[in-house]
């Protein structure tokens, strides 16, 4: 039986950035915080975490960082994919050498590669790395769809044990967790979905809104997991509204705002990315403000 990475809620944490540079005094201060609500893991360099316009040396300085700086106390999972296949062998290399306790690897992007080039590429990834992998498959950014029965093939590979799900296709979840039951784990990789996911089998959440709201988002699966189903979905049906407020704009526009607001960096992205729209941003905090995060 293959090892679970976590269970529950992983952020996946903003870089902070200060005059254009990776500001490590902010980050420091979030992982500080997501560790005291409550948080069951950190995902560092992921989309949330502008991994696709970070220099290689600033990929490679954010993972270690997050590693030592968390210490143990929480599993680090490093993002580590890429379209370049090559690049994310090398990158997943450095990631475990360094300590990261598991490699987040979205489907290449851009190059849309067949079912058959996913597998090959996933395949040879993992076979590079020795700590578990979590494959990812968002189509929305990358324009490439991990199938389910590509998913299943991959789910015998020892040191692929999970997927983050953002297809958003419930239908399509319900047919990977049917295929892959007991060789692989499913996070939730869209927060307005997570107790759907969790009702059919999946393990937690890799989240954008923990990182406004840890201890909520950790509580909301644990909930789930106690058996009080009912008050797990309360919590996701009463923050779909902040959640839907997160992702009005491109993510992590809207959580680059919010996170800047409580007081954790400047709210700066990388282009091509730029700052939300005040009209968006007004809604935003108007949310933040309800539920006392502001």
């Amino acid at each position: 039986m293959k090892k679970t990475v976590f269970t529950g809620a992983a952020t996946a944490i903003v870089t902070p950035f200060i005059n254009n540079e990776v500001d490590y005094e902010q980050f420091g201060r979030l992982i500080e915080w997501q560790i005291a609500e409550g948080i069951d893991a950190i995902v560092a360099c992921g989309t949330t975490g502008e991994g696709s316009t970070l220099t290689d040396k600033e990929h490679r300085d954010v993972i270690e960082y997050a590693v030592k700086k968390v210490n143990g106390r929480v599993p680090v999972i490093a993002g580590t994919g890429s379209n370049d296949t090559a690049y994310a062998i090398d990158l997943t290399k450095f990631a475990c050498e360094v300590g990261a306790d598991a490699m987040l690897l979205v489907t290449p992007y851009y190059n849309k590669a067949t079912q058959k080039g996913l597998i090959k590429s996933f395949e040879v990834v993992a076979d590079a790395s020795t700590k578990p992998c979590i494959l990812y498959n968002v189509p929305s950014r990358t324009g490439c769809n991990l199938l389910p029965a590509s998913a299943a093939v991959l789910a015998d590979h020892p040191n692929i044990v999970a997927i983050k799900e953002a297809s958003g296709n419930i239908s399509q979840i319900a047919e990977l967790a049917s295929l892959v039951r007991g060789k692989m784990d499913i996070y939730s990789g869209n927060d307005d979905q997570i107790v759907p996911v969790l009702s059919l089998g999946g393990k937690g959440v890799i989240s954008v809104l923990s990182n406004l709201m840890p201890k909520e988002t950790s509580q909301m699966c644990h909930k789930f997991f106690a058996g009080d189903v009912a008050g797990s979905a309360k919590m996701q049906l009463d923050l779909l509204e902040l959640v839907n407020a997160l992702f009005c704009e491109v993510n992590p526009i809207p959580v680059k705002a919010a996170m800047a607001a409580m007081g954790f960096g400047e709210n700066s992205l990388r282009l091509p990315l730029t700052p939300m729209e005040p009209q968006n941003a007004e809604k935003l905090y108007a949310l933040m403000r309800q539920h006392g995060l502001i």
